[in-house]
């Protein structure tokens, strides 16, 4: 998993089927050779010395046979029963007792056949194929009825619009991937009025409309009685599943592999035809979180781009193209035509394809969402619904601006080799079986920014740009393990601050494992809904004005055996590091940022008069400033959005992480109420470390020797970042560790 081979969808195929072939599947047509065959065969080699521990996963837009190979693979990998489970469908109906496709209702529609249609939380007329012109048919029918969350592209051409309720303003039930029910509670009564579909559907089923609440009960009545169903109820409600509905693992039987197509799909060889894949955007999904100004100014993992999608393609086929980042180009596929669409130079993007993500181009989306990005779903087609071969692409000769914030609040780097920091440290399992401390050994390995560890006798480069042909940077150093002498600092501050208080009391601190971070932005977004931050648009992104107080650096890291075209790529989130010797705090002329007994940098925004002298003397550059009134005081469900325990900053205030300084002071008072002499270790939950899907974050009490945190900062892994300054940060990292197979690293 540590290894990845860049190649257009088109060639996957071809590579399944070798793969299955090197790992002892049979049935299958005879494979051709490819470029990949060394590596394939490697890969399989390393499966087979792994038997029944390995997983072979195809991606969702894999066509059908992908996934047939992939499952045989398994199998015969004796997978099966280990690391592969299989259980009944979920679905409630299979696809062969549906009514009918989408194409099928076109057809009637166009045909005069339909007279009501309703619609349920969709968006059709936006998002349908383009070859079945839903649009156009949806107008031929006398009675239009859509309900959902806008008022979109389908609710405008609607004869009528249902307001839809939330559901987090809803009781409803789901399923998980196992077959688990949960019931769905509200959080809030509607605010709009809204129903739901199961309201909706019941009232015209049945002609008698019912509560949510009522539908819900129905379902899961049975033959109970009414003391054992309050029961039941009760119980489920407070357990959040239902006992018993898990689906039990099946014993299933791949079908025969013989009639998998053999013919590999290849790209046309021509200077501007290429392959096109269309992916949800990261954010706003298909389109429907457009209108959502968190997700829009959320810079995606990779690109790091807000406000808009692009064009993405590997540097080397915008070469080819002739192309540069930010140039628009007009693509045709087939009769279907996508005027204007902006291109970005991408590292690690497969050559001779593109992609293009979905749910921009609204013209209908709502204030924040309407015009920003082209619409993919102009050339997106049923028979190709993730992607096709055949695209032509066509230089306009005009720019668009594109907003990333990659380059935004850099930390400095001397140019001077010896003093070159280490942000990012990465090392290999070999590597730390040898030396546990490779992360903080001035001596040893060390680490550097997003490169490997002594992997090569060629000095490491780091990609932090979009253009990485005109934008790589040594970054071979040997300051970035150092550990900081107790005694040196480069300002003065009375000894008691730079210590735990003795053990006694509270002292606040956090690790974030780069070994689990994915980059998925999840953090940045729960941050910004906990502490009030507010959007500022396009514009002011542009000018490196985001207010985040989180951001998530990414690094493409290349070396002799990782090249430009397909590099390492790392992340680290970076936040307040709460500096126990904080630069920030003897600059400020007004006292608005200074150190808590505890061990928080604090910021009192009443004193703050915008001088900026904090953030200019802050390493890690993780200040933001109000340059305008960007918070909404005027829109009412804004207010209700809000935290009320943290405030709403106004124009020329200063503001950063304050280790959700709200929640850590609601703790202390229970800790009081209830007499403890310090907050439990793990008591403290900030929002960024309940969000994280893998655990990356742990936020804790370091005085209290149970904790987590202190725990994972005794790991020899454990490095501060930028701590040679000596500041002492309260925030500190744990270094990545790989363990790629040699045979395949060669």
């Amino acid at each position: 998993a540590d290894h990845r081979l860049p190649v257009p969808a088109s060639r996957i195929p071809g590579i399944a089927r070798a793969l299955a072939a090197a790992a002892g599947v049979t049935g299958l047509p005879e494979v051709e050779a490819a470029e990949s065959s060394e590596f394939v065969a490697t890969l399989a080699a390393d499966l087979s010395v792994h038997k029944g521990r390995s997983l072979v996963v195809a991606g969702e837009t894999q066509p059908a046979e992908v996934h047939a190979i992939v499952h045989a693979i398994n199998r015969a990998l004796g997978n099966v029963g280990t690391t592969v489970t299989y259980h009944e469908s979920v679905v409630s109906r299979p696809p062969a007792d549906r009514a009918g496709t989408l194409r099928e209702l076109v057809d009637d529609m166009n045909a005069g056949a339909v007279d009501l249609v309703v619609v349920l939380g969709g968006n059709p007329v936006y998002d349908a194929p383009a070859d079945l012109d839903f649009r156009t048919a949806y107008l031929k029918v006398p009675h239009r009825i859509h309900l959902g969350l806008y008022l979109d592209e389908t609710a405008l051409l609607s004869t009528w619009h249902v307001p839809q309720a939330h559901f987090l303003e809803s009781w409803s039930d789901v399923r998980a991937f196992d077959g688990t029910a949960t019931i769905i509670q509200p959080l809030i009564a509607p605010l709009y009025n809204g129903r739901t579909a199961d309201e909706v559907v019941a009232a015209l089923v049945e002609g008698n409309p019912q509560t949510p609440r009522a539908l819900v009960e129905a379902t899961w009545r049975g033959g109970r009685s009414e003391l054992e169903f309050q029961n039941f109820w009760n119980d489920s409600l407070n357990k959040g599943v239902i006992d018993g509905t898990a689906a039990k693992p099946i014993d299933a039987q791949p079908r025969p592999l013989a009639n998998v197509p053999a013919s590999l799909a290849t790209i046309p060889a021509s200077a501007t035809t290429r392959e096109l894949l269309f992916r949800p955007d990261p954010s706003v999904w298909d389109g429907q979180f457009a209108n959502n100004g968190w997700l829009q100014e959320l810079p995606r993992p990779l690109s790091k781009l807000v406000w808009d999608n692009a064009l993405q393609m590997s540097v080397a086929t915008a070469a080819a193209l002739q192309v540069n980042t930010g140039d628009l180009v007009e693509l045709r596929y087939r009769d279907r035509v996508l005027p204007r669409v902006a291109v970005m130079a991408t590292p690690a993007h497969a050559d001779d394809s593109m992609t293009l993500t979905l749910g921009y181009g609204r013209t209908d989306a709502g204030r924040i969402g309407t015009g920003t990005g082209f619409n993919a779903y102009l050339l997106r087609t049923s028979d190709a619904p993730w992607g096709a071969a055949g695209v032509t692409v066509r230089p306009l000769g005009e720019t668009y601006p594109l907003a990333t914030t990659q380059m935004h609040f850099n930390i400095p780097n001397p140019s001077v080799e010896a003093q070159r920091r280490e942000l990012v440290r990465v090392g290999t399992y070999e590597e730390f079986r040898h030396d546990p401390h490779f992360a903080s050994d001035i001596h040893g390995h060390g680490g550097h920014e997003g490169g490997e560890h002594g992997a090569s006798d060629a000095p490491s480069e780091v990609v932090t740009q979009a253009d990485p042909a005109t934008r790589n940077t040594n970054t071979k150093g040997a300051l970035g393990g150092h550990q900081p002498d107790s005694r040196l600092t480069l300002f003065e501050y009375p000894e008691p601050m730079a210590r735990r208080n003795n053990g006694e009391g509270n002292a606040w601190g956090m690790s974030i494992n780069l070994n689990t971070c994915i980059g998925c932005n999840a953090c940045v977004v729960a941050c910004q809904a906990e502490n009030n931050i507010p959007i500022v648009g396009k514009t002011e992104v542009m000018r490196g004005r985001e207010m985040h107080w989180l951001r998530i650096d990414r690094y493409y890291a290349t070396t002799s055996t990782r090249p430009t075209a397909n590099p390492d790529i790392h992340f680290q989130p970076v936040l307040c590091m709460h500096c126990e010797t904080a630069p920030c705090e003897i600059v400020c002329p007004v006292a608005a940022t200074t150190h808590s007994a505890e061990g928080l940098n604090e910021m009192t925004y009443n004193r703050c008069v915008g001088t900026r002298y904090c953030s200019n003397n802050c390493p890690y550059k993780v200040r933001r400033f109000n340059f305008f009134q960007y918070a909404d005081h005027n829109t009412p469900s804004l207010k209700l959005q809000r935290n009320p325990d943290v405030s709403v900053r106004t124009r020329g205030v200063m503001e950063k992480c304050t280790y959700c300084v709200q929640r850590i002071s609601a703790a202390r008072i229970a800790s009081e109420i209830a007499g403890e002499p310090r907050v439990a270790g793990n008591a403290v939950v900030t929002a960024c470390q309940q969000v994280c899907p893998t655990r990356a974050i742990v936020f804790g009490n370091l005085n209290d020797p149970g904790a987590d945190v202190v725990k994972l900062k005794s790991d020899p892994r454990d490095y501060g970042l930028l701590a040679e300054l000596n500041t002492r940060p309260r925030t500190s990292y744990l270094a990545k560790l790989t363990n790629p197979n040699p045979a395949i690293e060669a």
